[in-house]
């Protein structure tokens, strides 16, 4: 039998039971008693049997694989996320199949194309937009979508983000208590859900207490650009005194040319208030104050929803919004440090 693939009805003759039984105790979520799962493993160990995953899809329509379609890793909160999607998912019987893809065009509708032929069950998107065609050809395909932490005005779309524009609001009201005036915004990409409504949230905020920002810069969710931008805000003679990051990852940036290129204090001569609080945010280098997406529970969002249009058949499409905390450190004034 060495040079033979051994299958699911070798497994059965050895340990003694029908062929049915073994695909039970190696389908996810069929029920086998322990015993019989006991017999049938130390059989399949015997014999070296795995499992054909691609033939089983065939037969039962599922492949249990979910695609995962995101843009960039360099940001801190993907891999942390991508990892606790993956967990969640292979808790409930499923494997993630990850792809890259820029926001660039055509690039998302050749990836998805590639999810399609290998028969995932459906698709999550991290930061990536769906277009109106792509759309149509998973809903065509009862494939259903599910985006992760950004949003689309398309109502056929799940989508599960943190409350961005409270988030922004909170931020804008958190440096306006410690005495900031001149506060500006070093936004995320424009052309994404997160970095408009983040950047909304924060005029919102701002217009409450009677202010406008000093200036906004669109950062593009890039370290380079947000570096630049900060150079561009301390080139002149009038300069802000506090600043609103679209995320963590380009507040390093700003934070490291503040102090090694222009010889400033953080948070003594201008504070700093990122978005995502990544685990470099704790390090005593950067200690940022930022606005914590709660990650956990938009997996379990992301999870929840995916899982209902799969195994439920649920075709309605979910908008949710999870509020995150203010997770105050150093790289800010505080309120009652204003008057100090």
């Amino acid at each position: 039998m060495a040079n033979e693939r051994v299958t699911s009805m070798d497994v059965a003759r050895l340990a003694g039971v029908s062929q049915s039984a073994v695909s039970r105790v190696f389908t996810p979520g069929s029920s086998a008693s322990k015993k019989m799962t006991e017999k049938v493993r130390k059989a399949a160990d015997a014999l070296g049997y795995r499992p054909n995953v691609l033939a089983r899809s065939l037969i039962t329509g599922k492949s249990r694989i979910i695609g995962l379609i995101v843009a960039y890793l360099d940001n801190q909160f993907y891999p942390l996320a991508l990892e606790r999607l993956s967990n969640a998912l292979q808790a409930r019987g499923y494997h993630v199949l990850v792809f890259m893809a820029s926001n660039e065009t055509g690039i998302v509708g050749k990836v998805t194309e590639e999810l399609l032929d290998y028969q995932v069950d459906g698709i999550i998107t991290a930061s990536v937009a769906m277009t109106n065609d792509l759309t149509a050809r998973c809903a065509a395909a009862g494939i259903p979508v599910v985006m992760f932490n950004r949003g689309q005005d398309d109502p056929r779309l799940s989508e599960v983000t943190s409350d961005n524009l409270a988030g922004g609001r909170k931020i804008a009201e958190f440096l306006i208590a410690g005495g900031h005036r001149r506060i500006a915004h070093i936004a995320g990409w424009a052309g994404s859900s997160t970095g408009r409504d983040r950047a909304a949230g924060f005029a919102t905020g701002l217009a409450a207490a009677g202010l406008e920002p000093f200036a906004v810069i669109d950062g593009m969710y890039s370290r380079e650009t947000a570096g630049e931008a900060t150079r561009t805000l301390f080139a002149g003679p009038e300069r802000p005194d506090a600043i609103f990051v679209g995320n963590d990852h380009m507040a390093f940036a700003v934070m490291d040319v503040l102090r090694a290129e222009l010889g400033l204090r953080v948070p003594q001569d201008v504070s700093v208030v990122g978005y995502d609080d990544v685990p470099m945010a704790q390090w005593a280098a950067y200690d940022l104050t930022t606005l914590r997406q709660p990650v956990n529970r938009m997996v379990s969002a992301t999870v929840e929803a995916l899982l209902s249009h799969i195994e439920e058949g649920d075709t309605s499409a979910c908008k949710i919004r999870i509020e995150g905390p203010l997770i105050v450190r150093g790289s800010a004034r505080k309120p009652e440090e204003q008057d100090l």
